[in-house]
């Protein structure tokens, strides 16, 4: 049997939320995962990009709706998980992709305004756990799942409150992992170093990133394709004994002992 036609296969039968599908990496990861076999709930804010992702995906020959979702708000993430079941029968996967990034301000985190930094909390750490709690009802009905939480290797170097968000995420991964073990769902977050999409060119200085990229064992900038590999992997049962890892897809950018 062939990679694409194992690929094709993988996630047969499945019914996933993908949050943040409108952008580079959420639209990558929606292809991919339908791709796979899953039906799609691309969900995202704006809800005009997701529909555009979804269309592409049912153009394809995949199964997709979207969805307006804010993370951040309780009864829009009771919402998105409900339409998965709504319109596919149940809800089996969550990729936890959405985050504030794009155009994010740039600041310290003694003097970045209050209001803004709960804010962008709410959406970058808060909200993972807001999904969960959303999805967790139908994936225990289904008689488990999996997770993907989208961190970074911002999470293990200074990167003000968007480091400090992503080192929550793995914190939460690794409690939740506990937590929803019982009911058969496993938790995983995947960890991109610089990947090229134009949320990070509207935020980082590309002088960093260049410096960055150069520094790195496999000196090159990544892109959404190099994540795809690690996200279907942690979400099909080639996985099924593992939970609470932080997948590093970078380059080499990290080494952790």
């Amino acid at each position: 049997m062939s990679t694409s036609q194992t690929n094709a296969q993988r996630l047969s039968g499945k019914v996933a939320v993908v949050t943040g599908a409108a952008g580079d990496i959420g639209a990558r990861y929606s292809h991919a995962v339908a791709a796979a076999g899953a039906s799609v709930v691309c969900a995202d804010l704006d809800i005009d990009a997701a529909a555009k992702v979804a269309e592409e995906i049912n153009a394809a020959g995949g199964s997709a709706v979207a969805q307006q979702v804010d993370i951040a708000e309780v009864d829009s993430g009771t919402a998105c998980a409900q339409r998965a079941v709504d319109e596919f029968g149940g809800l089996d996967l969550l990729v936890n992709n959405a985050a504030i990034f794009g155009g994010m301000r740039l600041d310290f985190l003694i003097t970045v305004d209050w209001d803004y930094y709960k804010k962008f909390m709410s959406v970058n750490l808060d909200g993972q756990l807001n999904m969960v709690r959303a999805a967790l009802p139908h994936m225990q009905a289904r008689g488990g799942g999996s997770i993907v939480n989208q961190t970074s290797t911002a999470a293990y170097m200074y990167s003000n409150f968007y480091g400090l968000a992503k080192a929550g995420v793995n914190a939460l991964t690794q409690q939740l992992a506990t937590e929803l073990g019982g009911s058969g769902i496993r938790i995983n977050a995947i960890a991109p170093g610089p990947i090229d999409t134009a949320a990070n060119r509207s935020s980082t200085p590309q002088s960093i990133v260049k410096d960055m990229v150069s520094k790195l064992p496999l000196p090159r900038i990544g892109t959404p394709d190099d994540l795809t590999g690690a996200l279907l992997f942690l979400l099909s049962d080639d996985s099924a004994w593992v939970t609470g890892q932080i997948v590093n897809v970078d380059g080499g950018q990290i080494f952790r002992p």
